[in-house]
């Protein structure tokens, strides 16, 4: 199945989820050949699932859950970083 994996104000991924299991270990972290979770989804496009919820059909889903949707929304909730405090009292 492909899966759509849309990170809002940014990019859109097109994502092959027979190849992300294919590629997960089966060492507890991975599904090793079953469906793939959101999380192993989400590291496919490098991003971390403290940095970023994932929406299917506009309300969030565990990371840890299976994917069963051929699209999701991802949500950043960190991004990059701010310019530096100035003190205005000099």
């Amino acid at each position: 199945m492909r899966v759509t994996v849309d990170v809002k104000g940014e990019e859109t991924h097109e994502i092959d989820l027979e190849a992300v299991s294919a590629g997960s270990p089966n060492d507890g972290a991975g599904t090793g050949g079953s469906t793939p979770t959101y999380q192993e989804l989400l590291g496919e496009i490098d991003l971390s699932p403290h940095e970023v919820s994932v929406l299917v059909d506009g309300r969030p889903v565990p990371e840890d859950q299976p994917v069963e949707s051929d699209h999701v929304t991802v949500l950043r909730l960190i991004k990059g970083g701010s310019e530096p405090l100035i003190d205005r009292n000099r």
